[in-house]
């Protein structure tokens, strides 16, 4: 909240309250204020909003952690070891180029044994898919044959490869 009580705005995009009806909320063991550091570290127009410190709950002290990633909002709590993520929920980074899918790839993989299909996990647990927008909209063609292609291509990556994506939608 400003000091007179209203939302937040964000700066880039004047006018826009930050809360909306419905958003993410992230579940921590202890973490929440590192990974929104983290996350917000590695994407534009991201921001750390709020941190408020909430005393005595059942997991003792507990954060809770507002924050904007590319100018989506989330919330996200330190209550202790009582849920994991799991693959069932996953956040998708839509990618322009190959350094892009690199950069988000490299910053974010740290459990290599979950590398597949463009899927990775990250040190926190949490789920990530880095996709090339070029990719979807292939895949939203409608060429049934190039379709085919690239789910034969991309089923045998880990990281996506954007050229041999591109190659394989054009049966080259």
């Amino acid at each position: 909240m400003d000091g007179d009580g209203r939302r937040t705005r964000c700066p880039w995009r004047a006018g826009v309250n930050v809360i909306p009806k419905i958003s993410p909320h992230l579940w921590f063991d202890k973490e929440a204020r590192e990974a929104a550091e983290f996350y917000c570290s590695l994407f534009p127009y991201s921001r750390i909003i709020a941190v408020t410190r909430v005393p005595d709950t059942p997991s003792g002290d507990t954060d809770v952690v507002e924050f904007e990633l590319a100018g989506q909002y989330f919330q996200a709590i330190s209550a202790g070891p009582h849920f994991r993520f799991t693959e069932a929920i996953s956040f998708v980074v839509r990618c322009d180029t190959q350094d892009e899918i690199d950069y988000y790839w490299q910053a974010l993989s740290a459990v290599p044994e979950a590398e597949q299909c463009g899927w990775l996990k990250d040190r926190f647990g949490l789920s990530w898919q880095i996709v090339p927008a070029a990719m979807i909209e292939m895949m939203r063609s409608g060429d049934s044959a190039g379709i085919a292609r690239v789910t034969q291509a991309f089923l045998k990556m880990k990281k996506f490869d954007l050229a041999a994506l591109t190659a394989a939608y054009r049966g080259v």
